[in-house]
């Protein structure tokens, strides 16, 4: 019997009922399944500085123990696209949080003649709630200061600037600076005030900053003119970055991908679009934009799940990424 290997990934942190449902299926469609998971250094970049909760050794433990899971691969990559290449499975899974478009490694497994799968999500079971619902954490509005806002508001900026990893945004910086010095140039895309974020940083990088360096190509993608409004209405709403991106992008090129909620459909497929392209991608989101930073080459989660604090955090962090890009060019 030819064998037909199936694979799927994620971090696995706390292992639940959802996941077992979800590893049953996914082992349904071949003969062997083989499980990626993400290493305890792409964990903290893809969740934060709090996660993993279990270290990497102890969830390969656990996961190889399940009499359904023939093999587990551990990879610290944002993304499993190296090792999918690696492995070239016949089945690529996902669970149903995920469009197939939004998989990372799905055209390669496609092209090389296999099938992918968006399964549908075992309902009330994930670990970031059962994460909440142990801490007993309200929701941000929940929380919301009734006196002495303005107070509390910048109490929560130092919060959330103390909090922010330097050696994350140093190693996105350093991806921009490689970038620039090859010749190849920055696109940046954001939604609503992320939009806002996007043309400030692309607006640095052009005009020098605080040295009197040449201006460098960096492009402040937009969904707000009249073009734009017509490719909406042929190919849809996401379709308005990616298009962009596809006109615009060489390979070797960085997109920076800007949104607060992590989540955002028209961003999400701009990052696709410049994956398959080439080039290299890098998140800017908020505490729970676990989705773009698990697409990205490499994120910064601000560590807040405020639109307030995230976006002044991401001007903060164009603004260091500006410095590095004056020091080294």
């Amino acid at each position: 019997m030819m064998e037909t290997v199936v694979f799927t990934n994620g971090c696995f942190d706390i292992l639940h009922v959802g996941h077992l449902d979800l590893l049953s299926r996914a082992k349904a469609l071949g003969t062997k399944l083989i499980v990626g998971i993400n290493s305890d250094n792409s964990v903290r970049q893809i969740k934060g500085s709090s996660r993993p909760l279990v270290g990497e050794k102890e969830r390969a433990e656990m996961l190889i123990a399940l009499e359904i899971v023939d093999e587990v691969r551990i990879f610290d990559e944002q993304t499993p696209q190296k090792l999918i290449e690696e492995i070239k499975p016949d089945v690529l899974v996902k669970g149903g949080d995920w469009k197939i478009n939004e998989i990372v490694g799905a055209d390669f497994v496609v092209k090389n003649g296999g099938k992918v799968f968006s399964l549908p999500l075992k309902e009330g079971f994930s670990t970031t709630s059962i994460i909440e619902k142990m801490l007993g954490r309200q929701s941000s509005d929940d929380n919301q200061p009734t006196e002495g806002y303005l107070f509390n508001s910048l109490q929560q900026h130092r919060e959330v600037f103390e909090k922010i990893d330097l050696e994350v945004i140093e190693s996105c910086g350093n991806i921009i600076v490689e970038a620039l010095k090859n010749g190849n140039k920055i696109l940046l895309c954001g939604n609503g005030g992320s939009a806002g974020d996007a043309q400030h940083i692309a607006t640095e990088i052009t005009g020098r900053f605080e040295s009197e360096r040449r201006g460098l190509p960096a492009i402040a993608l937009t969904t707000d003119t009249s073009a734009l409004t017509a490719i909406a209405n042929d190919f849809g709403f996401e379709r308005i970055f990616s298009r962009q991106v596809e006109a615009l992008a060489k390979e070797g090129d960085v997109l920076i991908g800007i949104t607060t909620s992590g989540n955002s459909p028209n961003i999400i497929a701009a990052v696709m679009e410049a994956r398959n392209i080439g080039c290299k991608t890098i998140g800017l989101t908020g505490e729970k934009g676990k989705k773009i930073a698990s697409l990205c080459d490499a994120s910064v989660l601000v560590p807040s799940d405020r639109t307030a604090r995230i976006q002044e955090a991401h001007i903060t962090i164009g603004h260091l990424w500006c410095e590095m890009v004056d020091k080294n060019l």
